[in-house]
């Protein structure tokens, strides 16, 4: 890969380190919002549903991470 190409990557990486902290941001306040929450309301389908959405941005966040690792060893490369 020439320099050019590897400097777009970079670039790219950049920009993605941004939305996964932007992400990761949105997911711990979604656990905080959970923690601060009455118990009674933790185990109401509302709570149920948060707790979802916590999984899903968990997995979100685990999946960016990896593209951005995969992106970051291609700029480096």
């Amino acid at each position: 890969m020439n320099k050019q190409r590897r400097r777009r990557i970079a670039d790219l990486t950049s920009e993605l380190d941004t939305l996964l902290e932007t992400l990761t941001d949105i997911r711990d306040e979604e656990q905080e919002a959970f923690d601060n929450m009455p118990e009674s309301l933790q185990d109401s389908d509302r709570g149920q549903g948060i707790q979802d959405a916590i999984g899903t941005l968990d997995s979100a966040v685990d999946e960016l991470g990896s593209i951005v690792d995969e992106a970051r060893n291609l700029s480096e490369g």
